[in-house]
């Protein structure tokens, strides 16, 4: 047998092939949205237009800063259902503020979103002090926050918003929605400090083995209240960007914005067991799910679709991430 025969490699086998792909981070989240975003544009002549471009970016910013939190607390090994709740209760409180009250506009935005900070961190201490899984935790409170809505709104929308805010919703200079650009630039932030600061890297440290980060000093329970906060403030903060949008404050406001993130977060690399990915693939992976459901709107199709669509989304990305850990554990 010649040299040459012995020196080549043996053909890659299909975990090792998925090895080599999820070794590159975003490279597979990021190949799914080109070849996504070009099919689209074969599919319909309407999809590149910038009308379009414009609609998907806003709704994108939405979902978005949903995406981010939850992204955060799935790099802890959390999760949590009551982003939407939280979103749509910080909404109607703040269209409460403005209009019945006749608080100033920004004041009610600030509070709306301390509200939200504070939400977030009930979870946090909730789930740090009784010690139960954030999942089922969070059930229970997206209940609290979700009939808290409607006891406050008793399922009318509040009409009459300031018109002082509506540019946070409405504008779009350069046809980049206001609520996008906000999106982009705290994405911007929350990856500087996942990757470049001492915070960000004990959210990494819990999410890959809590007990570890304990042993290093680590004051866990703090960062996992801290992140819970966080993804409060962010879900109050879509949810005003929505009633700024909208000029009302619908109790409906955040009843969308419960699978999708985490589908998003999924596609994106984020592991569901916590410690791998990042915010920015999170992102990547909210893009691929709007330009799906843009692309249902654009052929007529039903919108009950939709969550048929993102369900099978998320069951999907959820089975891929546990089939393809589990692949990479047994190459080790």
């Amino acid at each position: 047998m010649s040299s040459n025969t012995l020196a080549q490699p043996a053909a890659p086998t299909a975990p090792g092939l998925l090895a080599r792909l999820t070794s590159v981070p975003l490279a597979g989240v990021l190949t799914a949205l080109v070849l996504i975003f070009g099919v689209s544009c074969l599919l319909s002549e309407h999809f590149l237009t910038a009308y379009n471009m414009t609609i998907m970016a806003r709704t994108l910013a939405f979902v978005g800063l949903i995406t981010i939190g939850q992204s955060m607390l799935l790099l802890l090994g959390e999760l949590d259902l009551s982003l939407g709740a939280i979103a749509g209760l910080c909404g109607v409180v703040g269209g409460i503020l403005m209009v019945q009250y006749g608080l100033d506009p920004w004041l009610s935005l600030a509070l709306c979103l301390a509200l939200g900070l504070t939400c977030g961190a009930i979870n946090g201490l909730l789930v740090t002090m009784v010690r139960l899984h954030s999942l089922v935790l969070t059930i229970g409170t997206a209940g609290i926050y979700g009939g808290a809505n409607l006891v406050a709104t008793k399922g009318v929308a509040i009409t009459g918003i300031p018109s002082e805010i509506s540019f946070l919703g409405k504008a779009a200079p350069y046809g980049l929605p206001v609520p996008f650009l906000i999106m982009v630039t705290i994405l911007v932030i929350v990856s500087f400090v996942i990757f470049k600061t001492p915070f960000g890297r004990y959210i990494y440290a819990i999410g890959n083995n809590m007990a570890a980060a304990r042993m290093l000093g680590i004051r866990t329970n703090a960062i996992r209240v801290c992140v819970f906060a966080l993804a409060g403030f962010l879900s109050a903060l879509a949810g005003m960007l929505m009633v700024a949008r909208l000029g009302t404050a619908q109790p409906s406001i955040g009843e969308g914005w419960v699978l999708a993130p985490i589908a998003a977060s999924v596609i994106g690399g984020v592991a569901t067991t916590g410690g791998i990915g990042s915010p920015i693939g999170a992102i990547f992976g909210a893009a691929i799910i709007g330009i799906i459901d843009n692309i249902i709107v654009l052929f007529g199709v039903s919108p009950y679709w939709q969550s048929v669509v993102s369900g099978t989304i998320v069951v999907l990305a959820i089975s891929f991430d546990a089939i393809s850990r589990r692949w990479l554990r047994r190459e080790d």
